[in-house]
This record gives structure tokens, sequence and C-alpha cells, in this order.
């Protein structure tokens, strides 16, 4: 089958087509002819090892001290059943799934653990829409839900709101109830706007976490803010949730705890079947859509890579895998 891969750390030209043996499907598992994958921001910390700080060594021992452990990345990704395991009972040939694997998505094929994050695409979304929700929906999800307990009335602070998760952090915090007040460049306001943030702030023009803001909490995507910054914005009982973080960031944890007031919390989302058939439903419910920037097909994925790693996306960035 044909398949993107990487056989060394580096930039987006270390990656290249190649023909690789077809994954044999397990007896519990489901071989997906994937039609659409997402490049994501962690896909290209992987690709370039580009672990931050202290997370250096531990990064590199998960993905391979030497050289990549797995070649094919690719977490995102959409498509059909093309074959069942023995046991497999949830699903059957020619259904159309979505899902979030570890690896493997930049190929024809990808095989996954039919109790993996792995669910029935919403009806209306095509494979493109589907494969550009689960890192980014999932991430927002769990930690505005589960670390940060949004509330209903609360008021947020997204940074990089226009970006491969803050897009999705928008919209979901405002599904839990919240006030959200988004920033990003002026460029992409409107379409956070559209997306249902109450306030929209451009990061270049204005002051987007001011103290004595009073926001019961600051999710930063894209590492805009320090934790002394944020805290003066925060009421004396918020919680600063930065997605990006090193060893400043925990020793600053510690650091508040024993001082009190306004908290950091560090954490790493999970992928669950449940969490996904959430955001199923949040889509079917009309609380939630995909928002797409570029589309590629798998022969550029190279550019895609380079695109997601200037940080400027508004959404999800697409690549297509023709039958």
């Amino acid at each position: 089958m044909k398949a993107v891969i990487h056989t060394r750390y580096g930039g987006p030209e270390v990656l290249g087509l190649a023909e690789i043996e077809r994954p044999i499907v397990a007896d519990d598992g489901v071989l997906v002819r994937v039609r659409a994958t997402e490049v994501t921001a962690a896909d290209w910390r992987m690709r370039a090892a580009a672990f931050p700080g202290a997370l250096w060594l531990p990064g590199r021992l998960m993905a391979g001290l030497i050289r990549p452990k797995k070649p094919v990345l690719g977490t995102d990704f959409a498509g059909e059943v093309a074959e069942v395991g023995a046991r497999v009972a949830r699903f059957r040939p020619g259904d159309r799934i979505f899902g979030f694997s570890g690896a493997g998505a930049y190929a024809e094929f990808l095989a996954i653990p039919e109790a993996g994050c792995i669910a029935a695409i919403p009806q209306g979304l095509g494979f493109e829409e589907a494969a550009a929700l689960p890192f980014g929906a999932l991430t927002a999800l769990v930690f505005l839900r589960d670390f940060a307990g949004l509330e209903p009335g609360q008021r947020v602070l997204v940074t990089g709101a226009s970006g491969g998760v803050g897009v999705y952090a928008v919209q979901i915090a405002r599904a839990l109830g919240a006030e959200v007040t988004a920033a990003a460049s002026a460029a992409n306001l409107e379409l956070l706007r559209s997306l249902g943030a109450t306030h929209a702030l451009d990061y270049r023009a204005e002051d987007i976490a001011p103290a004595g803001a009073g926001y019961d909490l600051i999710f930063d995507t894209v590492g805009a803010l320090s934790f002394p910054k944020a805290r003066r914005a925060l009421k004396p009982a918020g919680l600063f949730l930065p997605l990006e973080f090193a060893g400043r960031e925990m020793l600053q944890a510690l650091w508040a705890k024993l001082r009190g007031g306004p908290r950091i919390r560090l954490a790493i989302s999970g992928d669950t079947q449940e969490d996904l058939e959430t955001l199923a439903a949040m889509i079917g419910e009309g609380k939630l859509r995909p928002v797409i920037d570029r589309r590629y097909p798998l022969e550029r994925i190279a550019e895609a890579h380079a695109y997601v790693q200037g940080r400027h996306r508004k959404g999800s960035v697409i690549v297509t895998i023709d039958a």
C-alpha cells in the first residue's frame, strides 16, 4: 500500500512516499481504508522530535532516541471499514468511521482495535470534515470539561483561538455554557464570532489578559501567555490551563500551589471512544462543526506539514488519499 514515511527526524523534507505492506487486521480489530487524515501540531513535533525543554528526553525516548520508532505518522483519520476481525461485532465492511490512532494514518490502510477511539461518522459529514475533528476537538473537550471543570456562566479566555485546538475550544466552551473571549489575529475574528465567541480580540492590537480582567479560566492553546501574566487576569480562584508546557511551568505549578490564589494545571489529554461519541452527538445537535483551512493530496504532505508548523492556520489542515 501507499504510505508517507519518515526514517529520520528533521523538517518536512524527511517525509516521503513509499510502498509498504498493508497491515494485518487482528481478531478484535478493524482495517480502515483511509480517505482523509489531518496534519496536527503533534504530527510535526513528532516528525521533528521538537519536544520542549525538560520534555525533550522523555519525548525522544517515546518517539525513538536515534530514529523514529514508528515511521508512519498520522493520528486523525476518516474512511471506510475494509475488513473486520473474527470477534468484531460493532462494525461491518463498508461502514463510514472516523477516529484517533496513535500513528499510522498517513497511509491507504490503517488497522485499529474495535475498542479504540473510533466511531461512526455523523450524518451529513464527509470524510474530510470528519478527519478534521478528533485531535483538536478531543483535546478541547477533555481540557475544558475534565481538567478545567468549566461551568455555565464562567468567563473563559481562549488563546490561539483560530488554531487546530482553538476553533473547537471556542465551540465547546460555548456549548458548556461559558462566556467565551477568543484571541487571534484580526483576520480571524469574524470566524471566531461565528463559532460562538462573545468577545473576539486581536492579540496584536490589544492586551488580551489585562490585570483585573476577572477570567475564571485561561486556556492557552499556543503558548501565548506566561503564568505570571495570566495570573493577573484571573479571579482569585481562577485557573491557567496551558496546552504547551515545559520545566518552567512545572515549577510554577508547584509555586502556585504553595502560594495560593490563581492556579496553573498541567495535563495531557487522552482519547477514548466515549469522548469521540460525545463529539459526534454534539455535531448532531448543531453545537460543533468542523473548521477546515486547507486541503492537500497525500503527495504534497510535506507542504501541509510546513504550513501547520508555521502556526498560522485557521482550524484543520486535511490530507486526502485517493481511492
